[in-house]
């Protein structure tokens, strides 16, 4: 019996009012189940689009998504209830503390009481943040508010979670702790999809890559295997350079 994929992706377009060109140019992907699978390319790309129209932030111009075999558009509020998302943008609320925003965001998923309680103790001791917990948000450091934003993405334990550069502008230790537990989560069955301009961080982390370039995807697989199969390339870094080139994206 043929195992259901966690994303497919058929001939995917997307073009903005006003685009001459479409963010995304009929894309076709299959993620399977259990997978840390990184979604890379330069700026422009399409990537933040992907993300978004996979979890129902955006509509498609034509073509097919599927998460975990839900349709997306038919099936968006079941496919809400399994997935968890990280923006690139910190989502917390500044003037209320850590705890006050778990608890708010918890809530919506159906937390409550001591499962509730336990949860938002739980995370924030795995992130180093417990002392804080009493700290509105707006005096975090970057690196808190990061750890933060993903405590907010993970409390209903989702079965499928979009990371969109969850480590973005912070420091070492707050990317190895963020990076240390996800692969914990992956190793518990949570399928795990990220973006990251961080491709050493991509090659080590990530168990399957597509890159993506002018809303295509050019090249998919295996780290190991793509640098492998590509002479001179060394590292995903220098692949990544021979595939998209060196000329700046500014968008």
């Amino acid at each position: 019996m043929p195992v259901t994929p966690a994303i497919e992706i058929i001939d995917l377009f997307k073009t903005y009012k006003g685009a001459e060109d479409p963010a995304l140019n009929g894309i076709s992907l299959s993620v399977p189940m259990g997978e840390i699978f990184g979604l890379l390319g330069p700026n422009g790309a399409g990537k933040t689009t992907t993300i978004n129209i996979l979890c129902g932030i955006l509509r498609a111009s034509s073509g097919k998504a599927h998460i975990a075999g839900l349709e997306i558009g038919r099936d968006i509020e079941e496919i809400k209830r399994i997935i968890g998302v990280v923006p690139q943008d910190i989502a917390l609320y500044p003037s209320l503390t850590a705890r006050e925003n778990l608890s708010f965001i918890g809530s919506m998923y159906g937390l409550h009481g001591n499962t509730l309680k336990k949860r938002i103790d739980e995370s924030l001791q795995i992130f180093g943040l417990h002392n804080f917990a009493n700290r509105t948000v707006r005096t975090y450091s970057g690196g808190m508010k990061r750890r933060l934003n993903l405590i907010a993405g993970i409390m209903h334990r989702p079965k499928i979670l979009f990371l969109d550069e969850p480590t973005v502008g912070i420091d070492v230790q707050s990317r190895t702790v963020i990076v240390d537990f996800l692969k914990n989560l992956n190793a518990e069955g949570t399928t795990i999809i990220y973006t990251s301009h961080y491709l050493e961080e991509a090659e080590h982390f990530c168990s399957y890559i597509a890159i993506l370039d002018l809303g295509k995807i050019i090249i998919h697989g295996r780290p190991l295997n793509l640098i492998q199969e590509n002479p001179g390339s060394g590292n995903l870094e220098t692949l990544f350079l021979q595939l998209t080139g060196r000329k700046l994206r500014d968008h």
